[in-house]
């Protein structure tokens, strides 16, 4: 007799600054997870990271929460699930300028967003790993957006770059520099999975931008 079919459940978890949309842009991929066959819980509460047995029952956790805080006992349970093989993934502030004073949080990320220079300007995204499942098929692709400029963990699989003009923001000097966009990493047994895209929902109508955070979700979720 076949067994029972295994339903992945994810956890979309959003709050934080309104700027960027996080109810809007939550909502969005909670719903593409449920097209590709997860349950989907759409909540907007940190507390919900304390009940281990919640969280050990997660395929993967969404974080949606730009700048806010969190308490210890909030960010050990979201640590503590991932490091024993929940998947992790986002997008923009929303997962990388989180909880700016938590570096054990960052740490699991991968990277802190610290300046997006000009605001919202014109630039482009390369995809610098077309081999890799999450971005395969996948051309070169311009956003109207902000730009992140990232403090970033050197061991991270990086799969998309941006490089910096120097002609926005007052900042010449970083003419040149080469900006991980998406990139992909373990911690613990989990899987992480983040893309810099994605400020507001209007960005997520660029296709190449909704299907390589779709994707990374799938690849983060265990």
């Amino acid at each position: 007799m076949a067994g029972a079919e295994v339903v992945k459940r994810a956890l979309v978890d959003w709050g934080g600054w309104e700027g960027h949309e996080p109810e809007a842009c939550a909502t969005l991929f909670a719903d593409l997870l449920r097209e590709d066959g997860f349950e989907v819980d759409l909540v907007s509460d940190l507390e919900v990271y304390r009940d281990s047995d919640y969280m050990a029952s997660l395929s993967l956790v969404v974080p949606v929460w730009t700048m806010s805080t969190i308490t210890r006992e909030q960010e050990q349970g979201l640590l503590k699930a991932v490091q024993v093989g929940v998947g992790l993934g986002g997008w923009h502030g929303g997962m990388a300028d989180s909880f700016r004073e938590n570096t054990d949080y960052q740490w699991m990320v991968g990277g802190q967003w610290v300046k997006h220079p000009g605001d919202i300007i014109r630039y482009r995204v390369n995809i610098v790993r077309p081999d890799d499942p999450i971005v395969a098929g996948l051309d070169d692709f311009d956003m109207e957006s902000e730009q992140y400029y990232m403090h970033v963990d050197p061991g991270n699989e990086v799969l998309a770059t941006t490089t910096f003009s120097g002609e926005h923001g007052n900042a010449p000097w970083i003419a040149g520099t080469v900006m991980p966009v998406v990139w992909k990493r373990r911690y613990g047994k989990g899987r992480v999975f983040y893309a810099s895209v994605g400020h507001v929902r209007k960005d997520f109508d660029v296709p190449a931008v909704q299907e390589i955070v779709r994707r990374g979700l799938l690849w983060a979720s265990r």
